[in-house]
């Protein structure tokens, strides 16, 4: 698998991972290409630390710019 073009993952399936994953939450994907070789994704999960999933947990997703510029500015991205 090559890195996902789109820079955000829906969770749509938390199991093996309750406390980890949110189902319904949108959460930016950090660029892993050695990962994503093995269907992984790298993503900052619920304890504030970035882990990688499989990539079946979730669906990738895109925003407008304008959405993608407030999900960055919550959580501190330039």
């Amino acid at each position: 698998m090559k890195q996902p073009s789109k820079p955000f993952a829906l969770c749509v399936d938390n199991t093996g991972y309750l406390a980890s994953l949110v189902p319904g939450k949108v959460y930016r994907i950090i660029p892993d290409a050695p990962a994503a070789k093995d269907d992984l994704i790298r993503v900052v999960d619920e304890s504030g630390e970035d882990y990688l999933f499989h990539k079946s947990h979730f669906v990738f997703v895109d925003f407008p710019p304008a959405v993608k510029k407030k999900i960055f500015a919550m959580e501190g991205v330039a």
